[in-house]
């Protein structure tokens, strides 16, 4: 890729989560997000964009600093990396900017992800060029609940805190998620080479870097990214999905244990072939 065209892409994040909650459910008081028919641990697109976002909206941050000096963004081309979905904004200077069409050229997220409350009166588009898909565990997931307690009170007469339940997560589980590059979508967007290229370098350090208490180990082991050798797709985004998705050893409807329950895909095989490039954007493995 150059700065001035991208390519149809295809990739997937193999995400290992050991006694944390990678993405809480409101809807089931906080427990991480499941699927009742099959008892599959679930990552919504969304969770995951929003720890990306959350690197790049922090200017004083090591990722945001680091991959800027590799990526050689002189700090007269920061303005252009803003974050549009985040706390405090000011709709109605946004929509002004939609309205004059500087979206593009003030944030980032809207280039890479597209933008939805723009769409009235301005010609913005509605779906952006990076988008990421359900990540669904291999197998079942068993999630543990505890009550946390607290040494000091925090409600009048209680000499301790306790949070029934509070602390909700999975034992262990290996997600998958999908995402794809649409350059199609490029053309209204603005988004460029180099937007992608900073979005593939944050991809392994958007657990790390935005752990908390109840999502202290998430990491992404490998992140497999193909590049088609044409504009219309050289390959069937399935056949590499399902090429690189491990598989669990042993019964398959039992949550695992550890790393080591997967057989775990790390090359393409003879898809290579139907590819303009594949790479792991994890250094980590």
């Amino acid at each position: 890729m150059n700065n001035n065209s991208l390519s149809r892409a295809t990739g997937l994040l193999v995400i290992e989560v050991r006694n944390s909650n990678p993405n809480g459910d409101p809807d089931q008081d906080s427990d991480p997000r499941n699927r009742s028919h099959d008892r599959r641990g679930v990552i919504s697109g969304v969770s995951f964009k929003r720890k990306v976002r959350d690197l790049i909206e922090d200017k004083s941050g090591p990722v945001w600093n680091e991959l800027a000096r590799q990526l050689a963004l002189s700090e007269g081309e920061w303005d252009r990396f803003g974050i549009l979905e985040s706390r405090g904004r000011n709709r109605g200077e946004i929509t002004q900017l939609a309205k004059d069409g500087k979206v593009a050229d003030r944030y980032w997220d809207a280039r890479v992800f597209g933008a939805t409350f723009l769409e009235e009166g301005t010609d913005f588009i509605r779906g952006g060029v990076a988008q990421f898909g359900l990540g669904v565990s291999v197998a079942p997931i068993e999630i543990e609940r505890m009550t946390n307690t607290n040494k000091a009170g925090v409600q009048e007469g209680k000499d301790r805190g306790m949070a029934p339940l509070g602390y909700r997560v999975v034992q262990h589980g290996v997600y998958t998620m999908p995402f794809f590059l649409n350059a199609s979508a490029a053309l209204k967007t603005g988004c460029d080479a180099k937007d992608i290229e900073l979005l593939l370098a944050l991809i392994p350090y958007a657990y790390p870097h935005t752990a908390s208490h109840s999502r202290p180990s998430v990491e992404v082991r490998h992140a497999h990214f193909a590049t088609h050798k044409t504009a219309l797709g050289s390959f069937s985004d399935f056949a590499f999905l399902d090429a690189m998705t491990p598989t669990r050893k042993g019964d398959a409807q039992q949550p695992s244990t550890r790393w080591e329950d997967y057989e775990v895909p790390t090359d393409p095989g003879s898809l290579r072939d139907r590819m303009a490039e594949y790479r792991d954007l994890c250094a980590l493995g």
